[in-house]
């Protein structure tokens, strides 16, 4: 549970856990004293960071995500706090290495991070690992998403709030998704982006296949 009321207050999370403790190594002995107030699953409470990660680790799905973070964006966050809600096997940061955590609410600590100096940088690791580069963006040339068959092994590449994708980055791509939208608006946040995205590819490739 993430939280329960006791009176007018809610309570985040669960409190010191009852002894006898449980003995093996996944368990954090500060947590299972004070408590757990993480926001995490509840099959994951009182356990360390390297043990959820770890655990995470056996059922990644084999989707990337990648981020141009030239501008500090602080939706950088949403993507990945997204990524961590669908477990995708790695996010990739193309441009400045430090980025906002603060939207990730912590969950870039259960995920796979990797750096990239430059749109070419990154461009040659996918290549070395069969990778096919998404760009997410409804600049010309770009695919309607009800219209669009995913490929398997993606990165789904997102760019910054307002400027979108860099040119270099729309050349290092295969193919460019727009989400369709009948508003006023010129664009969807790309955090939300991020979200719809993801969540088409695990409906198509896991959902489906499931079922």
């Amino acid at each position: 549970m993430s939280s329960v009321v006791d009176g007018d207050e809610p309570v985040i999370g669960v409190g010191p856990h009852s002894r006898p403790w449980p003995s093996d190594g996944r368990y954090d002995q500060e947590l299972l004293e004070h408590g757990d107030k993480r926001n995490v699953a509840d099959k994951y409470r009182y356990w360390t960071v390297e043990a959820i990660k770890a655990d995470l680790d056996k059922s990644r799905v084999d989707l990337h995500v990648a981020i141009e973070n030239w501008q500090h964006d602080m939706n950088i966050g949403t993507i990945v706090r997204n990524a961590n809600a669908f477990n995708v096997a790695a996010v990739h940061i193309i441009g400045k290495r430090h980025w906002n955590r603060r939207g990730a609410m912590v969950t870039d600590r259960y995920m796979t991070i990797v750096h990239h100096q430059t749109v070419d940088e990154f461009m040659t690791a996918m290549k070395g690992d069969k990778r096919t580069i998404v760009a997410i963006d409804n600049q010309k040339g770009a695919v309607p998403l009800s219209k669009t068959a995913l490929p398997e092994k993606a990165v789904l590449v997102f760019g910054g709030e307002g400027p979108g994708l860099s040119p270099e980055m729309i050349a290092a791509s295969e193919m460019m998704v727009m989400i369709e939208q009948f508003g006023s608006t010129r664009s969807v946040n790309v955090g939300v982006a991020s979200g719809i995205m993801m969540y088409a590819w695990i409906n198509h490739f896991i959902l489906t296949t499931d079922n």
